[in-house]
């Protein structure tokens, strides 16, 4: 071989008999340093150099956070709930009192404990389990355990310190390379400062400065998956009301492991090759020993905390970036909440605040709200007596049957008076849950809106027993003693101000002839001729109905004459030019749906529509205004639509031509030819001839 491998071989030789040296100097070296003061000893000429430094109004050390960044951590902790619920014992060390002292340790690992769980849930895993714990220290061997442990054996004297702890299954005890975060108790923290007795400073000083050096070397040492940029550890000085963070970095590569001297090297390694940052002293826990968690104090504790999580963990899921930047949203929703309106600074440099008099009309509901308000609709049952108060009169109906159609329920009834005779009967919401619920909307349009047009058409005059008939309509009197405070006020019953409205005749919905398969060719012919003399009683008076669709259309058997079909569900119906409907995508005509209002055909077309639903077409689920056009398009260019209609009947498919050729344009229809047309070709069976009294 030549000389120049042998040359590569003997480095690499001493490079790992060296390397493999240095490892065993440092554990014999982590043998050997176990005592605080001694390393606080070798520390005393550094710490005099630093109290003449600080007389010098030099800071002596930096802080480890700076503020704005406290700042922004706190606006990312808005939404994240801490609760201690151990409690701190004021004042522990003013008593002799071993309980206090007791409760004291188990308070700082419940802080501790809350302090990593909340943080880990907010910004890592809210679901997956949390790989931390916390343990207490004893101070003869430096073993973990937990702090009831101690006390429960009678060793609470021996506790040192309390660590954040990542749980190690080869190692369910703890070693120090698993130290997260260490906590130690001390006696008045608010009181110790360089610039004044030094003693008891440099003393709890040094003893932070000693663990951080363990911890750090343990690191080193370890074989198990830590980063090694973890070189750096956060020490929490506390007492029962105060605490402060020391942040001790560096690399300890750079400590030399004399194992004769130890905590020479040590005091060697902090002062020259440290990095060493401790924050001011401030309050933790009030004096009903509870967390501020909002302070200062406790917000760089869980500053230090979060820190120490990303050495492990990595940079946690939700940034404290994209936490923070929700403040702004949260408090535009409070402005909301508490009414104010423009909040920029004036002139003075004050805050200009508006009141608003009104309710926005666009308002955010949670969705319990929603929920809450569904489930205070009013259920009635079979067998339910209602009284209706109309025209000063007083009316009682019993309800016999419950239907719905597939939005909302509707019921048959049967006047107190008159039990023979069935009538339909709808319930309105009560005035107070219009607003938050849109299931209530639907039946203010069943029963308050669909009670004015039915108003108006009788006050017009028109007669169409394809048309259903008023019967009575007004509020509901509930049982008991009424409170309302005026005529047209409520009282706090669930019933009182209720609106209803009672209708005749009462039939079987097409949509439950569809399936149940009763509607054919004859049921569609026929239902297509009743339903234009519906529209044309109503055209005569420039009421178009608006909502054509199977639920609103019943069929009517009477006896031994032809079952007959009456148009319902007029509270969509558009009683003036100006008036805007609320459109069902399915049935709803295209001008309609491009223009926002109905011309002369859009009845009929909507008509065509549900004609072509009934008898097998097919119409995809449309959730938009575009996709409903596009088919409509598709539909009517292919002829899917008349193909389909002639299949049941050609006076349908030349109905449905007629229909397409008058669609958007102002021409009005002619309902007399096509009412001739279709009468033509029901079959009536031999029940005699009806005799038309639309007209």
């Amino acid at each position: 071989r030549s000389p120049d491998c042998e040359s590569i071989d003997s480095v690499t030789k001493k490079s790992s008999v060296s390397s493999s040296g240095r490892r065993q100097n440092c554990k014999e070296f982590l043998r050997r340093f176990v005592d605080s003061a001694i390393l606080t000893a070798n520390l005393e000429d550094w710490f005099e150099e630093l109290t003449e430094q600080s007389a010098s109004k030099t800071p002596a050390f930096d802080v480890p956070f700076e503020l704005i960044d406290l700042q922004k951590f706190d606006y990312a902790l808005e939404g994240v709930s801490f609760l201690q619920l151990i409690r701190m014992p004021s004042a522990v060390y003013a008593s002799t009192s071993g309980a206090l002292e007791a409760t004291a340790y188990l308070a700082v690992e419940d802080f501790l404990h809350t302090s990593v769980k909340g943080m880990w849930e907010a910004f890592w895993s809210e679901d997956g389990p949390m790989p931390f714990y916390v343990a207490g220290l004893y101070d003869s061997n430096l073993k973990f355990c937990q702090a009831e442990k101690a006390i429960a054996n009678g060793k609470l004297g021996s506790l040192c310190a309390t660590a954040i702890m990542l749980k190690n299954s080869r190692h369910p005890h703890g070693k120090w390379e698993d130290i997260l975060e260490i906590a130690l108790l001390k006696h008045d923290i608010g009181s110790l400062a360089l610039e004044g007795d030094r003693k008891p400073f440099c003393s709890a000083i040094g003893e932070a400065l000693f663990y951080a050096v363990r911890i750090l070397l343990s690191r080193s040492l370890s074989r198990s998956n830590i980063p090694a940029s973890s070189n750096s550890v956060f020490v929490l000085l506390l007492d029962s009301q105060y605490g402060r963070v020391l942040k001790v970095e560096g690399d300890v590569n750079r400590l030399e492991c004399d194992f004769n001297n130890v905590y020479e090297c040590a005091a060697e390694w902090i002062q020259n090759y440290s990095r060493i940052a401790i924050s001011p002293v401030d309050r933790i826990w009030n004096k009903l020993g509870n967390a501020n968690w909002g302070d200062i104090g406790a917000l760089q504790v869980l500053f230090a905390t979060f820190n120490c999580i990303t050495q492990y963990a990595g940079l946690p899921k939700h940034s404290v970036e994209d936490l923070a930047a929700d403040h702004s949203s949260r408090l535009q929703a409070r402005r909301i909440e508490r009414q104010l309106g423009d909040t920029r600074v004036n002139g003075n440099g004050l805050f200009r605040l508006q009141q608003r008099s009104i309710t926005p009309e666009i308002v955010e509901l949670k969705e319990e709200s929603i929920k809450m308000e569904s489930e205070q609709s009013i259920k009635l049952e079979v067998g339910t007596v209602l009284w209706l108060e109309d025209s000063n009169l007083q009316k009682g109906y019993q309800i016999n049957e419950v239907l719905n159609d597939g939005e909302i329920p509707f019921y048959i009834a049967s006047p107190v008076e008159d039990p023979g005779n069935t009538l339909f009967l709808n319930v309105g919401s009560h005035p107070c849950q219009l607003e938050p619920a849109w299931e209530d909307m639907k039946l203010w349009y069943q029963v308050q809106r669909q009670s004015k047009v039915l108003t108006v058409m009788k006050q017009k005059g028109l007669s169409d027993k394809y048309v259903p008939q008023l019967c009575a309509s007004g509020r509901i009197i509930h049982p008991g003693q009424c409170q309302r405070p005026s005529s047209g006020g409520n009282c706090d019953h669930p019933l009182c101000g209720t609106p209803i409205l009672v209708t005749s005749p009462v039939g079987r919905t097409v949509a439950d002839l569809v399936k149940s398969g009763q509607f054919g060719a004859d049921e569609a012919i026929r239902c297509c001729h009743d339903c234009l003399s519906a529209l044309r009683t109503a055209a005569a008076a420039g009421i178009r109905h608006g909502d054509i669709r199977p639920e609103n259309i019943i069929c009517v058997r009477s006896g031994l004459r032809q079952p007959y079909y009456v148009l319902i569900g007029w509270g969509h119906a558009i009683l003036e030019e100006r008036d805007r409907p609320a459109m069902n995508l399915h049935f709803s005509s295209t001008y309609a749906l491009q223009e926002g209002k109905l011309c002369s055909a859009s009845d009929a077309e909507s008509l065509i529509y549900m004609l072509y639903y009934s008898t097998g077409g097919n119409i995809p689920e449309l959730d938009s205004v575009e996709g409903a056009l596009q088919w409509r398009e598709n539909s009517w260019s292919k002829r899917l639509i008349q193909q389909k209609l002639g299949d049941i009947s050609a006076v349908l498919k030349a109905f449905a031509d007629y229909v397409d050729s008058l669609c958007g344009t102002p021409y009005p229809m002619d309902y007399g030819i096509w009412l001739r047309r279709l009468r033509r070709h029901i079959h009536e069976e031999g029940h005699g001839k009806e005799i038309d009294t639309s007209s």
